[in-house]
């Protein structure tokens, strides 16, 4: 059945709009195939069932709609921390600012060179996950992602690395267009962090596919904020191997529209994946998290703590599932949803969901949304503490869940710090 005429003249709009990267065979391939399933699915709607909380007008937009910029931080996130900076200046790869590609125990590679070969090894990677990832749930942003990135790296590990390897999006135009794309392999026993931060453009669309190998381990920490007006949609799909371990944690602060999509899929025993969020929204600010965690193998582990503090207006959503399939035997899925409403005018819509085919299992799911606790804040107050200051404490101790995720004590200072500062900055 083809796609109903609106949503086919709107996708071939978009895809009119762009024009698709120069590659040689293995990568050509890859993006055609990746072209061919958008237009079969094509560009998502209010009617679509995971896209009900969202309205994707400005996504699905050929034209970008031109951004203010915010004033720029005083110190960027991570600034203090030791690491390997890669950074992209409204979606295009900026060799002066960025750091020498070159680590013990780790290959980098800018995505345009790595698709120019006849032989890569992420030609085993490029599109591969993000494929696996459109089902039961198409994510038609995604396959036009593999289809028209113009940027992006590829990163494999080979042993413990002993730096982060840090993206960072610096946006310095009204109306840029960013589509970046990486592929990132851990090998057997490798361990490799990285660490994302900045505006990225005016719109954004990022592909991240990670591929951890047995006894393999991946960390990932970003933070996306500052400039108010900018929209993002962004994609990060992981295959997990025998005892490895997949940790991503989220920090949101402004943004009109953004939306984190997240499939994770456990194929190998004995492998732990966590994944966390928390976002922090005034006003005309609309953040969504739509998680797919699948468990395909014995005694794995996966955890879901999305934590959203909105106010003025702002909405928050939450679509996470936990799948654990037949013979996923001994699966340990938790996953928790929860929203502060700072007034009467914020929004939390969630649609948590467990599908089980197993029967040794301990899941559950959790949702809730309230205001903050009276009795808590009143104790704080009778204590000389000043209201607003009372009130961000309650707000961090909310949050802190999430934030505990983060393993190195130094980013989760980094983070936390940058909340306070978010806090004091919007009291009212």
């Amino acid at each position: 059945m083809g796609l109903p005429a609106e949503k086919q003249d709107t996708t071939e709009a978009r895809i009119a709009g762009l024009e698709m990267p120069s590659s040689a065979g293995w990568a050509e391939a890859a993006r055609k195939d990746a072209l061919a399933r958008f237009r079969a699915m094509g560009l998502p709607g209010a009617r679509d069932e995971y896209w009900r909380f969202t309205r994707p007008t400005d996504l699905n937009a050929v034209q970008v709609t031109s951004t203010a910029f915010a004033e720029a931080e005083a110190k960027l996130p991570f600034e203090d921390i030791d690491r390997l900076k890669i950074v992209f200046r409204d979606g295009v790869f900026d060799a002066e600012a960025s750091d020498d590609l070159e680590l013990e125990g780790i290959e980098i590679e800018r995505l345009s060179a790595a698709m120019e070969t006849d032989i890569h090894w992420a030609k085993d990677l490029y599109g591969v996950l993000e494929t696996t990832a459109q089902t039961p749930v198409v994510r038609p942003f995604a396959a036009m992602n593999t289809a028209f990135a113009t940027d992006g790296v590829v990163i494999r590990a080979t042993k413990p690395v002993s730096r982060p390897v840090s993206l960072v999006y610096l946006h310095e135009q009204t109306d840029s267009d960013a589509i970046l794309h990486f592929v990132i392999k851990v090998e057997s026993g490798a361990n490799l962090t990285v660490l994302e931060n900045g505006p990225a453009a005016a719109r954004f669309n990022k592909c991240m596919e990670v591929d951890v190998a047995d006894g393999g381990q991946f960390h990932h920490i970003r933070a996306q904020g500052r400039d108010h007006d900018r929209v993002a949609v962004t994609h990060l799909f992981a295959r997990l191997g025998e005892e490895s371990v997949f940790k991503s944690f989220t920090l949101t602060a402004n943004g009109k529209l953004t939306r984190n999509e997240a499939f994770i899929e456990l194929t190998g025993d004995n492998a732990t994946a966590h994944i966390a969020g928390a976002a922090v929204g005034d006003g005309d600010f609309h953040h969504d998290d739509t998680v797919f965690v699948t468990h395909d193998a014995v005694n794995c582990e996966s955890r879901q703590v999305f934590k959203k503090v909105l106010k003025n207006g702002a909405v928050g959503a939450f679509q996470g599932k936990i799948l654990v399939k037949a013979g996923a035997q001994k699966t340990d899925g938790y996953q928790i949803s929860q929203s502060l409403l700072l007034d009467d005018d914020a929004q939390f819509l969630a649609k948590p969901e467990l599908e089980i085919y197993a029967d040794d299992v301990a899941c559950s799911h959790g949702s809730t949304s309230g205001a903050i606790d009276e009795t808590a804040l009143f104790y704080f107050r009778s204590r000389g503490i000043p209201l607003a200051d009372a009130q961000d404490l309650l707000v961090l101790a909310f949050l802190a869940e999430a934030i505990e995720e983060i393993e190195d004590e130094a980013i989760a200072d980094d983070i936390l710090g940058r909340l306070e500062t978010w806090l004091i900055r919007h009291r009212e």
